[in-house]
């Protein structure tokens, strides 16, 4: 076999991120009565948090803000778009997101289809994710994957987010293997992508809803089902 350690991204990758970040939102929404504190509707509570937490999250990957800005100025900021400013539900709402989203178990399609696949090969797998430690492993654990991972490697503790070479470093070190044994599986462009590449690893982009792309990584796949055709 051409590659010896499989990396992979969790959210967006294999975790369907937006529609659990959706399910959790609505939960939330639902449970503090948002529309009668002046939220006229869950859609445009959802694209106001999506759009700001966005935001932050590149201010955060950019070493702006810290996690605790990133945790509770996105919840405070929405509340502000719609002219509520209350601290105590701004509290509540950050907190209980970090708790809701977890416990979501929405996959991609044929994600776990590829992992037993790759497992039965003998391939060992590791996860890379910019996400918290806490909430990262409680969502692998949730939706069942977490046995397919030999080391899962969270921006926490490697102290560097992608595409940051030290943290595909430190990712590298802890599998004892080295980028051209390696491959990364990911669908962010600028940090899954140009960042294993940043380090010499080749890659396999998940593009499954075929936006333009101004480089070509190692292998393209619109369906994870496509990675049994490669590995």
């Amino acid at each position: 076999m051409k590659y010896k350690h499989l990396f992979f991204d969790l959210d967006h990758t294999l975790w369907d991120f937006e529609t659990n970040e959706q399910e959790t939102l609505l939960e939330l929404y639902e449970q503090h009565a948002l529309e009668s504190r002046g939220v006229p509707s869950f859609q445009e509570f959802s694209t106001a948090y999506v759009d700001i937490n966005e935001r932050l999250w590149d201010r955060f990957r950019k070493g702006f803000i810290t996690r605790k800005d990133l945790r509770y100025k996105r919840f405070s900021m929405t509340l502000l778009a719609f002219k509520i400013g209350d601290e105590k539900l701004n509290e509540a709402l950050s907190d209980q997101f970090l708790e809701v989203l977890p416990t979501k178990k929405r996959l991609f399609p044929h994600a776990v289809e590829v992992l037993d696949y790759l497992a039965a090969k003998n391939y060992p797998m590791h996860m890379i994710t910019n996400g918290f430690e806490e909430t990262q492993l409680l969502k692998m654990k949730n939706s069942g994957i977490d046995k397919y991972f030999t080391h899962i490697i969270t921006s926490e503790v490697a102290g560097s987010l992608k595409p940051y070479r030290e943290i595909f470093d430190y990712a590298m070190a802890k599998a004892v293997t080295s980028a051209p044994e390696s491959i990364m599986v990911g669908d962010a462009m600028e940090l899954d992508i140009k960042g294993a590449h940043g380090v010499g690893m080749d890659q396999i982009y998940f593009n499954p809803a075929k936006p333009p792309v101004d480089f070509k990584p190692t292998y393209t796949v619109n369906s994870l089902a496509e990675i049994m055709d490669i590995l």
